[in-house]
């Protein structure tokens, strides 16, 4: 694969402290890093600018659904054949990158699941399960972790699974959507760091994913 074609997207809200590290691993392995300012109010924009990213900004917060889609749909525009998808908070190791695309050669999407380990917070342990018990139910897609944002998807791939959801919902409608595709899938597993309990699914928004679940999988046809 040319890494010319393979495009870096980050969502990012407030993350001046972490974003800088994250561009210049990531810049490692991809030709092309998008970072998405979901309206942040402190310096995500100029520090990631000035670590030599392509920056994208909302004005207001749209939620991480919505920062992605003006990711992806900007690195299409411009040539991507591949997406890699990753967080900016430093949960997710960049030098797990090639791993994704040595399996982007035999599948449609990758996905990634985080080990288990005591500093997991058991809320996130227990919707996990759940949740994974759901989409394995419904959707016949049976993965470890759906919450994982840490994902790769070629460019044909993203224009079948692409989400309405603004909000995390949008990672379990994804999979929703590989399953009414039948997309060819992999898991493969990663650690992560968990720098900051506070961010990420909280369990309102786990309620609402279970829920969206059974709305997509009884009213949306794609």
């Amino acid at each position: 694969m040319k890494p010319n074609k393979i495009f870096a997207v980050i969502p990012a809200y407030n993350e001046e402290n972490n974003i800088v590290s994250i561009i210049k691993k990531t810049k490692r392995y991809v030709g092309n890093i998008i970072v998405v300012d979901d309206g942040s109010n402190d310096k995500t924009k100029e520090v990631a600018e000035n670590a030599n990213a392509v920056v994208l900004r909302h004005i207001i917060n749209l939620g991480k659904g919505a920062t992605l889609k003006t990711g992806c749909d900007f690195a299409i525009r411009k040539g991507a054949k591949y997406m890699i998808v990753l967080d900016a908070d430093a949960q997710h190791n960049p030098d797990d990158i090639p791993r994704f695309i040595n399996k982007l050669k035999k599948y449609d999407i990758v996905f990634s699941y985080r080990s288990v380990s005591s500093k997991m917070p058991p809320v996130l342990r227990f919707g996990n399960w759940f949740i994974s018990g759901i989409v394995r139910a419904l959707y016949g897609i049976n993965l470890n972790d759906t919450q994982c944002g840490f994902r790769a998807f070629s460019k044909e791939a993203y224009r079948k699974i692409g989400w309405n959801s603004s909000d995390y919902s949008m990672e379990s409608e994804m999979i929703s959507n590989v399953g009414k595709q039948k997309l060819k899938y992999v898991q493969i597993p990663i650690q992560t760091v968990y720098s900051d309990r506070y961010k990420g699914t909280t369990v309102v928004d786990g309620i609402k994913i279970v829920l969206n679940m059974f709305w997509w999988r009884l009213f949306n046809s794609k």
